[in-house]
């Protein structure tokens, strides 16, 4: 019982320090790449655990020899103790300690931090998924699922009751009829499912410093939808005067040196929505990330039309983060001001450098999406 409440109070204060540090996480993605199925390794870079020092016999001190109220226990200033002194010593320093931290804990985290208010999937068809279940037990089935403990216990019941049971020689031989195997039902349940598409201007005013902003954002925003929805899937999606599908390691790493064409990107988006995520069966969210520059005022036009008429109908909110770079005009997040600045679906943000990103995911996920 006091383990577990040590370990319980422990884990309170791995929360509290992920919390407090939620900024510097968020700003120097040292998360990425550290994230499994279900955990994310945190590294805790100071917690103190009380444990007991120890002087030498011949010391002195408090309750043995001399020693005055306020003395220091252990011999006073100074000593041979690792990291004390002001001279180079040959003790190792203080190494952060990783912690595994749930996704749903560091979602959680997240809510109460930034003060994220749960989604509600709005007018979207939820879909039934089947799952087994192994609920209970029966005297027949494959030798896959014999239960080993439940025939050891029918066993011993059976050579008890019938007198053949000797406590002197606890031998226990199951028999043909002692088998017991698990028994499996399917159940229904209904998974509100959910698609990101990622768009990424990849021009060559997109340089690495920009993509690893954007990269930063997308954990953080896979983090807190993946605790929203059951099934949550990733569409990645590269353009610059064209736009094309890709994986995510060659979203983040590809570097082209043509034009911007953002249209290109809005029009692959919607063929993946068409294709593949019926609007009245999932829940939509495209993020689209560039510098701000685009090809022409006649595609910005383009980009309105298709973001008003098909990609914000679709959607359950479109996100735009304007990632600034010094080569970069800015002038697309001022046109969807002008023309979606009344649009509950439309977000915008802009993302100075890595210090914003925070501010940019509250930005982002404040609404409800």
């Amino acid at each position: 019982m006091k383990i577990r409440q040590d370990h319980s109070r422990f884990r309170q204060i791995v929360r509290g320090r992920v919390k407090n540090d939620l900024r510097r996480y968020m700003s120097s993605g040292e998360l990425i790449g550290k994230q499994g199925d279900k955990t994310v390794k945190i590294p805790i870079h100071r917690i103190d655990i009380p444990r007991f020092r120890f002087g030498s016999k011949d010391q002195g001190g408090v309750s043995q020899g001399q020693g005055d109220p306020g003395d220091p226990v252990g011999g006073g200033e100074g000593g041979d103790q690792p990291g004390q002194g002001g001279e180079a010593g040959e003790m190792e320093g203080d190494k952060a300690l990783e912690m595994d931290v749930t996704i749903e804990e560091l979602a959680e985290i997240m809510a109460e931090e930034l003060q994220l208010p749960n989604i509600e999937p709005k007018g979207k068809k939820e879909i039934s998924t089947k799952s087994v279940k192994y609920s209970s037990i029966r005297p027949t089935g494959p030798e896959s699922l014999r239960s080993f403990k439940r025939t050891y216990k029918q066993a011993l019941r059976r050579m008890v009751s019938s007198g053949e049971y000797d406590p002197g020689n606890p031998l226990i031989i199951p028999r043909r009829e002692d088998r017991r195997y698990r028994s499996w039902k399917e159940e229904e349940s209904p998974t509100t499912n959910a698609v990101i598409l990622y768009m990424m201007d990849v021009s060559g005013s997109m340089g690495d410093e920009q993509k690893e902003i954007v990269r930063i954002e997308s954990f953080w925003l896979d983090t807190w939808l993946r605790s929203q929805y059951k099934g949550l899937e990733s569409r990645y999606i590269i353009h610059d005067a064209t736009a094309r599908e890709v994986d995510r390691d060659t979203f983040f790493h590809t570097r082209e040196s043509g034009g911007t064409m953002i249209s290109s990107a809005y029009k692959t988006a919607l063929e993946i929505i068409d294709a593949d995520y019926p609007s009245d069966e999932w829940n939509i969210y495209p993020f689209h990330f560039s510098d701000g520059d685009n090809w022409s005022v006649d595609d910005t036009a383009t980009c309105m039309k298709l973001l008003k008429d098909e990609l914000i109908p679709k959607s359950n909110m479109f996100g735009y983060g304007q990632v600034e770079s010094p080569y970069g005009s800015g002038q697309f997040i001022k046109d969807l001001r002008g023309t979606f600045g009344d649009e509950d679906r439309v977000v915008l943000s802009e993302i100075q450098n890595r210090d914003a990103i925070y501010d940019s995911i509250r930005t982002f996920l404040g609404k409800g999406m």
